[in-house]
């Protein structure tokens, strides 16, 4: 049978699209204007005579009138209507819903067009009872019932018991072969408990994201299923196109795109000929009839492009499944239904790698390509199976310019229409997304790690009920992972990608709202001195470093505030990855700005970072950039540039050189304030320097002279500090128990004023002042202190990458076993 599809062409390219996969689908034959080719006769003519020739005709009309020949009163789209109905074809007219379905305004025809069409859809609505559509996926679900309708009711309908006869049904199976599967060991067999005869549910669903692999495992899962178990092993799927190296490849000739398509394809495979002619409403119990006796296993694929409604039918119908009958069904959508729930995530790396292995016997390039390479791949591709494959295809595919793993994955950037992975996998979504859910997607492209609800309605503006809505809707469709018990949500970084290119006004005003949001973040709980306000910090990290490459692009002034509010926080709770990156840019940044008094205290921070590790020559590389950003600067810029040529200096052993320099920068300080709390620095700092060089009097007089005017000035962090470094002079000088009583009196400010560092530093003090006092007592010492508080050390070492953490680690495994030795 053939269904000409008669509508206005630019406005509707994605509805008639929808509304041909529904015609032949059902296996009937679309005349449509997109397959005409070259032909000699008029335009006009060539379309009225598809007219003639079809036995059905489906009229789908928006906004726009169409199209007016020269010398017409009326468009193409009116004339093929009137010639239907002048043929008296049977018609089926659907219309836009206005009120439920937006439209593009350069798809709303204006005057006199727009008269006309009002004109000729209420004749329309005069003679035909029409019906009204709002997305692509309703008007295919429409025009599907149509079709049934229409057969049902003039075509001969078979007594439905001649639907099932008398010889032998077919048997065997219709599955796909498998070239290779691998992993997915877990899945297989919860799928295998599921397809057990002792099962109550009628199979299992296997959801996940898009090219996930949850086909494949379908697939192979229905092949490991005992023969004993089922006679026939039936594939039906609604996927209409497939992805290969070379592109998109259409899959017409095997797609059974809608619920009743599948119903009668299945009744095909059972010998049920005829079932298609049934009504609708009678054709699912006669295949549930026609299943009784039978052992089948059925996989149905890739339910979501079926609509909801349709959907919900397919699940009412599997579950009334004859005993002996399962059934493997495949979704994007998760779904709660009366079957083992299989959540398809990524493939695991060693799964991936062997993926990437068993594809590198087919494509030489990838053969060549190192274990970092592959692992490289793993990662870009967040282990989905389809991207694997398909960066690999572009290293084998004939005339393709990539050579290696990186050239395949930046291909995706610039990969051509009909062979874009991204627009393969989520193309077809975009125009289902609803508009809180597009914004919530477009929050989500800025965090590489899970989201909090409450960023995501802070960014979008919503309820927070509005973007919980948003958010479980799209876990449902599996475009995001989410953790809902905690409510946090995550975006892969490829879908993130096809959002940013697809949707770059939505996530441009998430982002505004994301860098002033954390800008007002880091005023109110950043800060020098506010101890309290980072415990906020802290909670919001991941929100605000999410802001950070923006910021980083912005308005540089308010970049530089936003560095110098984050200074003390990134110090104190020891991210100093994040706080090297941050300095570096946007030390960069200020000089492009010709900003370089800002410059300067960037290079000055990241040099102090750098001495916190103990990398000399970073240090000094720091120092001189300093140096160079502040050569005409007021004189307390040069003393910051001096003590970090003075800190360089200490870590080279170069001491004399160190003291000299710490010198030079006290002189300073003194001459702008006597007592501030930069000349207690900078007395500290020298102090550090003769302690260094052995000369334990004159350290000993600069750090209690640096304490008395942190005291004088209750600067609590210099105190803490101080403190604790003349613990480690008593440590230098042998004085055990002095040492102990200064690193248990600097501990709790440490505590109090919650830098990690220092924390790690008076453990680790305390633990070695302990350990040594066991050593000289003549009593049983208990180490169980000292030993808590060496492990302590150890740990925040660690997470700093900190260069204290050996010696960390040599104090505890001397206080391991001298606690051994004292239990022999």
């Amino acid at each position: 049978m053939k269904v000409f599809i008669s509508s206005t062409y630019k406005d509707l390219i994605e509805y008639r699209a929808a509304a041909i996969r529904a015609v032949e689908g059902t296996n009937y034959q679309a005349s449509k204007m997109e397959v005409f080719g070259a032909r000699p006769d008029e335009p006009v003519d060539a379309c009225l005579k598809e007219v003639e020739e079809s036995e059905l005709f489906i009229g789908i009309y928006a906004l726009r009138y169409g199209f007016i020949p020269e010398g017409a009163d009326i468009s193409i789209t009116e004339m093929e209507y009137l010639h239907a109905k002048k043929l008296g074809k049977e018609i089926y007219c659907f219309l836009l819903d206005e009120k439920k379905q937006p439209w593009f305004t350069e798809f709303i025809e204006g005057e006199p067009g727009k008269a006309k069409l009002e004109n000729f859809k209420q004749r329309i609505q005069k003679v035909h009872v029409c019906d009204y559509f709002t997305t692509a996926d309703d008007l295919r679900a429409k025009v599907s019932n149509a079709l049934s309708l229409y057969v049902s009711t003039h075509h001969p309908i078979p007594n439905p018991q001649s639907l099932i006869p008398n010889h032998q049904a077919p048997t065997g199976s219709t599955l796909p072969n498998l070239p290779f599967f691998v992993g997915r060991e877990k899945e297989r067999e919860i799928i295998k408990s599921a397809l057990s005869l002792e099962s109550r549910t009628w199979g299992a669903l296997i959801d996940g994201p898009g090219g996930i692999g949850k086909t494949a495992l379908a697939i192979k899962a229905a092949h490991d299923a005992p023969a004993e178990l089922f006679e026939r092993k039936i594939f039906i799927t609604a996927k209409v196109r497939e992805l290969t190296a070379e592109g998109e490849a259409k899959l017409t000739d095997f797609t059974r795109p809608t619920y009743l398509a599948m119903l009668d394809e299945l009744g095909k495979e059972l010998g049920a000929d005829g079932l298609e002619k049934l009504a609708p409403d009678e054709r699912p119990n006669e295949l549930r009839l026609a299943l009784a006796g039978k052992k089948a296993l059925i996989i149905f694929d890739n339910l979501e492009t079926l609509p909801e409604d349709e959907r919900t039918r397919l699940f009412q119908f599997l579950s009334r499944l004859p005993e002996g009958n399962k059934s493997i069904v495949t979704s994007r959508r998760r779904t709660d239904v009366d079957a083992r729930i299989v959540r398809l995530e990524r493939l695991a790396r060693d799964e991936a790698l062997q993926l990437i292995a068993e594809l590198a016997a087919k494509y030489p390039r990838l053969d060549r390509a190192s274990q970092k390479e592959r692992e490289d791949l793993y990662e870009i591709t967040q282990g989905n199976p389809l991207f694997i494959r398909w960066i690999a295809g572009q290293l084998g595919r004939e005339g393709s310019q990539c050579r290696t793993i990186a050239e395949a994955c930046a291909f995706i950037d610039k990969a051509p229409k009909g062979n874009d992975p991204l627009e393969y996998i989520f193309g077809d979504l975009l125009e289902t997304f609803t508009a809180d859910e597009t914004k919530v997607l477009a929050a989500l492209t800025y965090f590489t790690l899970p989201a909090k609800l409450q960023w995501i309605a802070d960014m979008t503006d919503l309820p927070d009920r509005a973007a919980e809505t948003a958010l479980e809707d799209l876990t449902d469709r599996s475009i995001l992972t989410s953790d809902l018990p905690a409510q946090t949500y995550f975006l892969p970084p490829l879908t993130a990608k096809f959002i940013r290119t697809r949707r770059p006004e939505a996530v441009t005003q998430t982002g505004d709202a994301l860098t002033d949001r954390a800008y007002a973040l880091a005023l109110q709980y950043g800060g020098g001195t506010n101890y309290e306000g980072f415990h906020t910090l802290d909670a919001e990290w991941d929100f605000v470093s999410a802001a950070l490459p923006r910021i980083l692009t912005g308005d540089n002034d308010r970049l530089q505030m936003v560095c110098r509010e984050l200074y003390q926080f990134l110090n104190f709770t020891g991210r100093w990855d994040d706080q090297l990156w941050l300095d570096e840019q946007a030390e960069a940044r200020a000089l492009a700005a010709g900003d370089k008094v800002n410059a300067g205290e960037r290079a000055y921070h990241a040099g102090a970072t750098y001495a916190r590790r103990s990398q000399a020559a970073e240090v000094l590389a720091c120092a001189a950039r300093v140096a160079a950003h502040w050569e005409d600067s007021a004189p307390r810029n040069k003393a910051f540039a001096t003590q970090l040529r003075g800190s360089g200096h200490k870590l080279q052993k170069n001491y004399p050189a160190a003291i000299v320099a710490c010198r030079e920068m006290l002189e300073i300080w003194r001459s702008i304030s006597a007592e501030s709390d930069d000349v207690a620095i900078a007395l500290s700092s020298l102090a550090e320097a003769e302690r260094m060089n052995e000369d334990f009097a004159s350290a000993e007089r600069d750090y209690r002279e640096a304490l008395r005017i942190a005291k004088k000035n209750n600067e609590q962090e210099n105190i803490a500090t101080i403190i604790g470094k003349l613990a480690s002079l008593a440590l230098d000088r042998e004085q055990w128990a002095e040492a102990e009583s200064l690193a248990r009196e600097a501990l709790p400010l440490d505590e109090k004023v919650g830098r990690q560092e220092l924390i790690a530093h008076d453990c680790h003090r305390l633990a070695k002042a302990l350990l040594e006092q066991s050593r000289k007592s003549k009593f049983n010492f208990d180490l169980q202190e000292a030993l808590s508080m060496s492990r302590r050390a150890v740990e925040i070492y660690t997470r700093l990458r900190s260069p204290h953490l050996q010696g960390a680690q040599e104090t505890l495994a001397e206080i391991e076993e001298k606690r051994k030795e004292s239990r022999e």
